[in-house]
């Protein structure tokens, strides 16, 4: 009879080599370093046969209790609270490229080099989405104001140089004209200084063109006037294979209390009234519509819906899509 101690040995052995790591494959390390970058800034969505692409300019973090008007710093601080969200809030950036399969119009351009390495980043991200800056045929501003238009220009140079800047004239108007320096709110005389600097190889180059009123801009995309955040703060519509998209710049600046409260405001606004009365038609008319929001400053890529909720709205992002 076999003693079980003969056994043992053998078999503790084979189940030690068993689970011991092969020489030949490598050590494995203690901790991977940490990257610390994001994903490249850009998405993607169809609609019919028009590309919309979203791009990341970047972000930018900001005191909302401080700087949204009409309400209470207390109450902002418990709205967005209910949000998971403090008072310093990362705030996105975003610009969109509109490939009609004819042109290519950029919506918006970034902040350029206004916050510094928060911002600037639209260049590199049209670049990742398999663009170049020298491909835009025409820029479309939802405004002048730095963090939309500061990025058409960086040490002087344009950064999309065969485009053709198209802006409201009213906008034009207030922030293209130095005499105006005067007669603005003493907190947007920087406003003026960085449009007259920004635009200058544009204007240099006789590629700008201003536009009075509602309309066609350029082929298949609408200017619908919407003055208040600036005096000619304009959004831009398009409609395609059934879909209708509405760039709506800053008519919205705080989702996670504007939404709810379309009232309140912000310091930013030229004439807070006309914006406050702005942003509750778009939202009415959105909502009713059933139209997608692209929102310069809704968490990125900033397309979704808005629809009604309770005496308020809400806001639905876009469905993830793979475009397959």
């Amino acid at each position: 009879m076999t003693k079980l101690s003969h056994i043992l040995p053998p078999l503790f052995l084979t189940a030690s080599a068993l689970l011991a790591t092969p020489a030949w494959l490598p050590a494995a390390h203690a901790a991977a370093p940490q990257v610390r970058t994001q994903a490249p800034g850009f998405y993607r969505v169809l609609l019919g046969d028009v590309e919309i692409t979203a791009l990341s300019d970047g972000t930018v973090t900001i005191p909302l209790d401080k700087l949204l008007t009409g309400t209470g710093a207390a109450h902002v601080k418990d709205v967005l609270a209910s949000h998971h969200l403090g008072t310093q809030v990362e705030t996105s950036i975003n610009a969109f490229l509109v490939n009609t399969g004819k042109r290519l119009v950029l919506i918006d351009t970034g902040a350029g080099t206004s916050f510094g390495a928060h911002g600037g980043h639209l260049a590199d991200n049209i670049r990742a989405a398999g663009y170049r800056p020298e491909d835009v045929d025409t820029v479309l501003l939802t405004h002048i104001h730095g963090d939309h238009s500061n990025g058409l220009t960086v040490d002087g140079k344009a950064v999309l140089p065969n485009a053709e800047v198209v802006v409201a004239k009213r906008d034009a108007d207030a922030w293209l004209d130095p005499a105006n320096r005067a007669r603005v709110r003493p907190e947007s005389v920087h406003v003026i200084d960085e449009a007259l600097a920004a635009f200058a190889p544009y204007r240099q180059a006789g590629r700008v063109r201003t536009f009075d009123g509602p309309g066609e801009v350029v082929p298949g995309i609408r200017a619908v006037p919407a003055p208040g955040h600036t005096p000619g703060h304009t959004m831009y519509e398009l409609t395609a294979g059934g879909q209708t998209i509405r760039f709506v710049g800053d008519t919205l600046h705080a989702k996670d209390v504007q939404m709810a409260e379309p009232q309140v405001t912000i310091q930013f606004d030229e004439d807070p009234n006309a914006a406050r009365r702005q942003r509750a038609a778009v939202f009415a008319d959105a909502a009713a519509r059933g139209v997608i929001v692209a929102a310069a400053h809704a968490p990125f890529p900033g397309l979704g819906y808005i629809e009604r909720s309770g005496s308020g709205y809400a806001w639905a992002p876009l469905n993830y899509s793979s475009l397959r």
